[in-house]
């Protein structure tokens, strides 16, 4: 069906929802699921947008009336992501605004008109209406009516349309009416058939093993999050819950504990940001589902965590569709509540420039031969037709610590190269140690190599490892470009080395994170090497300075003072 019919039907069937008597209030009023960002709460009250990278002030304006606003802000305005923001502050102002722009859009655009009639928009849209439904009703009366009428139309739009929502929008759809199903007047009648193929959708999306099709720890998060707090909802009001509703939550758990940092934050993998921390814990605590043990790979990833020190490595295929990153055999390490090493994170935000970049293999913490990713786009510019593909992922621990040995074939047909990586997390968690290595394994790779080094008139392949640092590390190159010294706003110190035919710089990096209204300068350490014969190998090693003791009392400090520098 083209899209064009897809809107055409989504419009009849919002307008179809305005021929049914509406709720006029509340039954219950919801307990808030979900709070955003104080940060861009306050962005929004001074007026401050974000459109398509570019930093847009437009005070007065609702955020549907942003000039120069593309698809994603619009997907944002209708979605009602600044709802999430604006309670998050949740001053008088804030509320007040909240207030209004709600108010403003049910009265232009509830009766089926505009962009916002989607499933995936309209389940965003009631489910932040119910989330905040307390906030958006403080004025009772009039507020309350104008909202539950708004909300039943969404709900029966949502109740005809769901299924023509993609992978998890149709779990959010779902859950949105089974919340507003049990919140509003007179809806509740649509609860019980929500509330079953709420199941279904989830035993269908979320495999034998806690997985999803897209591979992002945000994603699975949320849908986590969506199922406990849907979980939490029938329960409460004595309700069943379909065992395959329960069953998810009980494979899902265990991953999403996997792709937990130290600090409780997520892996910034595929897409995925670390925002969603409080919402994950809260939602791992209200699941009624004992988890169960994970044996090997969390949905693609491997683990290694001793004392204070936790490494997630990227361990799979990239996954098909238009956000998957070529971070093949990337890591991230953090220490205590400090994350250190990192992936540059998604540009989606920023526009199609960062969202591209953001993607591509320099942007994670691995190794990159120069111009090619370890993946890459075809013509579309959006989806990974050329996938690297991992053929051996395993860990062991022995006295030596914790291990990983991984290898990937990203540049097997372009030039005739595998490469691996080995990593080995100390026994007291002090010091991680890999090592990288490119090279042509079989007679067919060694031939295609050899043509590719001589199209190369002897410069040979060149390649970085890259080591991308969070922005609060202070990075210092010390012994005469061999070495980086590392500080951490907890006070800890971390020394890098290396071995190897490398060149070591410090270059400039940037952390893409949606809790900023714009891209954070950061740094990382890069090891330049060149690749002329039928293999390359650099090994090296981050660990604990001697001074840093084993226990750390890790407060904020916003005023550390640079570190002295070292003779």
């Amino acid at each position: 069906m083209s899209d064009g019919r897809v809107a055409l039907l989504d419009r009849l069937a919002a307008r179809r929802a305005l021929l049914h008597r509406p709720a006029r209030r509340f039954a219950t009023i919801p307990e808030p699921a979900s709070l955003g960002l104080p940060e861009r709460g306050r962005w929004l009250l001074a007026g401050s947008f974000l459109v398509e990278g570019r930093l847009v002030q437009a005070p007065g304006a609702a955020p549907w009336e942003v000039p120069g606003a593309g698809l994603g802000q619009t997907a944002e305005a209708h979605g009602f992501a600044w709802l999430d923001d604006l309670a998050g502050l949740g001053d008088r102002p804030a509320r007040a605004l909240a207030r209004d722009w709600t108010f403003r859009w049910i009265a232009r655009f509830g009766r089926g008109r505009g962009p916002g009639w989607t499933p995936a928009l309209a389940a965003r849209r009631l489910g932040r209406w119910m989330s905040h439904a307390a906030l958006l009703t403080e004025a009772q009366g009039r507020d309350q009516a104008t909202l539950a009428r708004a909300a039943s139309q969404t709900l029966r739009f949502l109740d005809r349309r769901w299924t023509t929502a993609r992978g998890p929008a149709r779990i959010e759809a779902l859950a949105a009416i089974l919340r507003a199903g049990l919140a509003l007047e007179g809806m509740e009648r649509h609860v019980g058939a929500a509330a079953t193929a709420l199941g279904r959708e989830a035993e269908a999306q979320v495999d034998a093993h806690g997985a999803i099709a897209s591979r992002s720890p945000e994603d699975l998060a949320l849908l986590f999050a969506l199922l406990a707090e849907a979980e939490a909802a029938l329960t409460a009001a004595g309700r069943p819950v379909a065992e395959p509703h329960r069953a998810a939550l009980r494979r899902i758990a265990p991953v999403l504990r996997t792709l937990r940092h130290s600090d409780g934050g997520l892996a910034r993998f595929h897409g995925g940001g670390r925002t969603v921390a409080e919402r994950v814990e809260r939602a791992l605590a209200a699941a009624t589902a004992p988890p169960l043990r994970t044996e090997g790979a969390a949905m693609g990833y491997l683990r290694l965590s001793v004392g204070r020190t936790s490494v997630i490595v990227d361990a799979a295929d990239p996954p098909a569709g238009p956000h998957g990153h070529a971070s093949t055999l990337g890591f991230e390490m953090s220490s205590g509540r400090r994350p250190v090493i990192i992936s540059c994170g998604s540009g989606r935000a920023w526009g199609a420039e960062w969202h591209r970049a953001g993607r591509a293999t320099p942007s994670h913490s691995t190794l990159a031969i120069e111009g090619f990713s370890s993946s890459r786009l075809g013509r579309s510019g959006e989806e990974m037709t050329e996938r690297a593909r991992v053929l051996s992922a395993h860990r062991q621990r022995s006295a030596a610590g914790a291990q990983l040995g991984l290898v990937h074939a990203g540049w097997a047909e372009t030039h005739g190269l595998t490469h691996r990586r080995e990593l080995l997390l100390a026994p007291d968690g002090r010091s991680l140690s890999g090592a990288d290595t490119l090279a042509a394994l079989t007679a067919a790779e060694k031939k295609r190599l050899e043509t590719v080094l001589k199209s190369a008139g002897g410069q040979g392949v060149r390649f970085a490892l890259r080591f991308h640092l969070h922005p609060d590390v202070r990075p210092t190159v010390e012994g005469g470009g061999l070495c980086v010294g590392l500080r951490l706003a907890s006070g800890e110190g971390w020394s890098f080395q290396f071995e190897g035919e490398a060149r070591l710089t410090l270059d400039p990096s940037v952390y893409l994170d949606r809790t900023h209204l714009l891209p954070r300068a950061t740094k990382q350490i890069v090891l330049h090497g060149v690749l002329v014969s039928s293999e390359a190998r650099i090994g090296w090693t981050f660990a604990k300075t001697e001074d840093t003791p084993l226990a750390i009392r890790d407060l904020d400090r916003p005023d550390l003072p640079d570190p002295p520098d070292r003779p």
